[in-house]
């Protein structure tokens, strides 16, 4: 088989997760793809805004454009290239977005098959594409949001939608910094299982 010869073992088994994934809504083979990825794709992030709680963000955003774009994914190239260009360019803007110190270009990584992949650093102006792509990523979490417990919602609408700092949320509802840095990462937990379980986002 011709795929057999381009890709690595790994590669072939993310196109069988993919395929029960889309075709069958199978759950498991979301959490699979996530377990092996969701370390790497944070690490690079974080090299890039290096902050943890920023990484710990876009990696939630990475995940859920990809797994709701998984049926248009083509085998011409690996999952794991497909991915993390989607993680990357999601960085990439939020860097831009926020005036981050610049990141080395040199932050790269290899797929599967040892090849190099680029980062697609683009124009700081937004395009309407890219505007389009951030309105479905804030519709997308919108969407997830909703389905969490209400004392949770509020938190991510100050920090995703407000765009609040963890120091700003803490004023703004009078709590301490560590209650509400701690809850935002329960209410991380529960976006990971939603995105990966609720297959009528996809």
């Amino acid at each position: 088989m011709e795929l057999k010869k381009q890709f690595s073992d790994k590669a072939l088994q993310d196109f069988k997760l993919i395929d029960k994934a889309v075709k069958e809504g199978d759950q498991q083979s979301f959490a699979m793809l996530m377990k092996r990825y969701n370390k790497p794709v944070y690490h690079m992030i974080l090299k890039m805004v290096r902050n943890v709680d920023d990484a710990e963000d876009l990696t939630i955003e990475a995940f859920a454009k990809a797994f709701k774009n998984l049926h248009r994914f083509k085998k011409d190239f690996t999952f794991s290239t497909w991915l993390f260009r989607i993680a990357t360019n999601n960085a990439i803007d939020y860097i831009r977005k926020k005036k981050l110190d610049t990141f080395s270009i040199d932050t790269a990584y290899n797929d599967d098959n040892g090849d190099a992949v680029s980062l697609d650093i683009q124009d700081k102006n937004l395009n309407p594409q890219e505007e389009a792509i951030n309105a479905q990523k804030i519709e997308l979490i919108q969407m997830f949001v909703t389905k969490l417990p209400a004392k949770y919602q509020r938190l991510v609408r100050l920090r995703y939608f407000q765009e609040l700092s963890y120091e700003e949320i803490a004023k703004e509802l009078e709590a301490p910094l560590g209650t509400v840095k701690a809850q935002l990462h329960r209410a991380r937990e529960l976006l990971y299982d939603l995105v990966k379980n609720k297959k009528e986002h996809i």
